[in-house]
């Protein structure tokens, strides 16, 4: 049977290709006394809190399981729009938020809605391989450009106005940012995002990651530079919710109506059980839950990062926010790649190679996830060190 020919723009998602490898290693005789430890999948070991469960639950028993209205449930609009005055001091209105089946849904929406057939959309690298995906399945051209430690890994407004040109359409940015957990600072967001609008472009800022921020500098969200800004997010990673696949999007008012179109369309409505399980998320006793929570991640940062550069395996920007550190193995190997299955082999430890994430220069970088518990982490990073000195 003859495919799309879109398909020759989208890759295989490596990341999960490394993870069946994992899998299966870690269903060999060899590993039955030293199991794997996996620390390559961004997927919080926290889940959905008792209040958010017991909501589902009894969600379920009353029957509350129709469908809902496309942009999502009122209620729910309303406490993400509280959410937004009471942690970054900014006022949201219901109506420009719309919830979605998870960021990934908010993201295809973003994308069909905003770029036309041959658009360029500029977005850095390393990044996080759907979002250009996304750009490819509308049709679009994602145009990565090299953004290395110098610059935080992140595009700047120097960057953009240099590379724009008559086919770019937009940007498509993340802070914090997967694979390396670091964030763009405000100010230079804001000359973004003026450069863009400037351009007649838009914005688009995947922030599923805001909510673990641990720099008070960088915890703040780009809508905060205007209302044409596209804000997506997600009840995935600082609401422990992964496979609930609930979130949602911030839209110009303007937008608004084409989105629910489309969603309408595409999806009818994100999951009515995870709508309402995730009001309870905004409940003082679960907000404090995540709080602990972020603070347990910086923990695990503080701990993991100067482990792996006592190592050799260098993370030149400290991580301010998600739960990846994005390390430099070419110390090594002269592929991330071949480190990756090696250290799969050798240690035990499931890490997930730079592949994914660039074109420029990715071979030489490995990303870790500390998003395990302590005790993990310690027993991985003791591991590394033993294969190592048996390598030298």
């Amino acid at each position: 049977m003859r495919t799309a020919s879109r398909l020759d723009h989208i890759e295989p998602f490596y990341v999960m290709e490394c993870a069946k490898a994992a899998s299966e290693q870690a269903r060999s005789p060899a590993c039955i006394d030293k199991p794997m430890i996996f620390l390559n999948i961004g997927e919080p070991d926290f889940t959905a809190p008792p209040l958010v469960q017991q909501a589902a639950e009894r969600a379920l028993r009353a029957g509350r399981t129709q469908y809902t209205h496309a942009t999502g449930l009122e209620p729910l609009r309303e406490r993400i729009s509280g959410w937004y005055a009471q942690r970054f001091g900014l006022d949201i209105a219901p109506s420009r938020i719309v919830v979605t089946a998870g960021a990934s849904a908010a993201l295809q929406l973003a994308c069909l809605a905003l770029v036309e057939r041959g658009d360029e959309v500029l977005m850095p690298d390393p990044s996080y391989p759907c979002n250009r995906h996304f750009v490819a399945a509308a049709d679009g051209v994602p145009v990565l450009l090299p953004c290395g430690p110098q610059q935080r890994f992140q595009l700047d407004a120097a960057g953009v106005e240099a590379a724009w040109s008559e086919r770019t359409r937009g940007v498509l940015l993340a802070s914090p940012s997967n694979p390396t957990g670091t964030s763009i600072d405000p100010a230079e967001m804001g000359r973004i995002v003026e450069a863009v609008r400037a351009r007649g472009g838009f914005t688009i800022v995947d922030e599923i990651y805001l909510g673990l921020s641990y720099d008070e500098r960088y915890g703040h969200s780009a809508l905060a530079h205007g209302e044409d800004v596209v804000s997506i997010n997600s009840f995935s990673k600082y609401f422990s919710m992964t496979g609930w696949r609930l979130g949602w999007m911030v839209l110009p008012e303007s937008l608004v109506p084409a989105v629910e179109k489309l969603a309408q369309n595409l999806f009818i409505c994100a999951s009515a059980i995870a709508q309402q399980a995730a009001l309870a998320c905004f409940e003082p006793e679960s907000i404090a839950e995540y709080e602990r929570r972020r603070a347990e991640f910086k923990a695990r940062r503080d701990f993991v990062v100067p482990a792996l550069d006592a190592m050799g395996l260098r993370v030149p920007v400290m991580p301010d926010g998600a739960f990846y550190a994005w390390a430099d193995c070419s110390a090594h190997a002269a592929s991330s790649w071949d480190f990756a299955f090696d250290l799969m082999r050798r240690a035990h430890v499931a890490l997930t190679p730079g592949r994914d994430f660039g074109r420029h220069g990715s071979e030489r970088w490995i990303r870790l996830s500390y998003a395990s518990a302590m005790p993990q982490l310690e027993q991985a990073m003791a591991r590394l060190r033993e294969t190592f000195v048996a390598r030298a």
